[in-house]
């Protein structure tokens, strides 16, 4: 009775594979073998396979014939297209935003016909003047004419008017004024979200949209022009009229504010026009 074998000596026992001639019955070709070098070698093929395929795949084009690879590149392709959209719609910002500021330093920009004392200084002044009785208008009167008579020298109607600005922004002043050292602005800081205003009455020429997602606003008022930077929302648009206090945007908690303040196509120094 034949011994029961164990399964590595099943494994291990030796075979032959030959090929003989029909005819002849001469042997043309053999191997020898076991069954462990064949499951090595099914194995062996199996990973160079798969080997084989992994390079395919990664360094040839044959990967987009993969399931789901062409979607994600049709949307890498529309992100990067949105993203050139983006950048070339940016590029024109900018060269406008230049093109304004050129304008602007050099005065070429129209002023408009604008009040020169906001609205709540004429509020003011309608309620002081209902309020004067008989007596106080006699004397005014008298005052005047007597002054008039002192100062024949002075021409009144040809007296510069007088503008009161009012702050941008309740804030406080992180950067002060300095045109010498290529500063020539200041920069305010609120410590919670703040409304951003008008300094005096005017119309909006210029609005645009920053890199660092902000907006910047640009005023022209009678006598000076104004610009806002770096709000985070605007509420005005390019050709709004805009009275003196009026709400432009909103400044974050925090975020700095740069205030420029020109007249006649020259910085001025807006802590000497403002009090802040």
């Amino acid at each position: 009775m034949e011994k029961k074998q164990t399964f590595w000596q099943r494994m291990t026992r030796k075979y032959r594979l030959s090929v003989t001639d029909d005819h002849s019955l001469k042997q043309m070709w053999s191997v020898r073998g076991n069954w462990l070098i064949v499951i090595l070698f099914l194995i062996s093929m199996f990973v160079l396979t798969l080997l084989a395929m992994s390079v395919i795949i990664i360094y040839t084009p044959a990967r987009t014939l993969l399931p789901g690879y062409k979607e994600d590149v049709r949307q890498q392709l529309v992100e990067e297209s949105a993203r050139v959209d983006s950048l070339t719609q940016e590029m024109v910002l900018q060269r406008q935003y230049l093109e304004m500021l050129k304008q602007v330093m050099a005065g070429d920009v129209q002023t408009d016909s604008l009040q020169p004392l906001d609205s709540v200084q004429i509020v003011m002044r309608e309620q002081l003047l209902e309020a004067r009785n008989a007596a106080t208008e006699e004397f005014m009167a008298q005052y005047e004419e007597k002054e008039s008579n002192r100062f024949q020298l002075f021409d009144i109607q040809s007296a510069a008017p007088v503008y009161t600005l009012i702050r941008p922004l309740e804030g406080v002043v992180t950067e002060h004024f300095n045109a010498e050292h290529g500063h020539p602005y200041i920069t305010l800081r609120a410590a919670e979200e703040m409304p951003l205003t008008a300094v005096l009455s005017g119309v909006v020429v210029y609005t645009d949209y920053e890199l660092d997602n902000t907006y910047s606003i640009v005023i022209q008022h009678e006598a000076y022009l104004s610009v806002y930077e770096h709000a985070t929302r605007l509420l005005k648009q390019t050709g709004d009229p805009v009275q003196a206090g009026e709400t432009l945007g909103m400044a974050a908690a925090g975020k700095n504010i740069t205030f420029y303040l020109w007249r006649d196509g020259k910085c001025v120094n807006p802590e000497e026009m403002i009090a802040f």
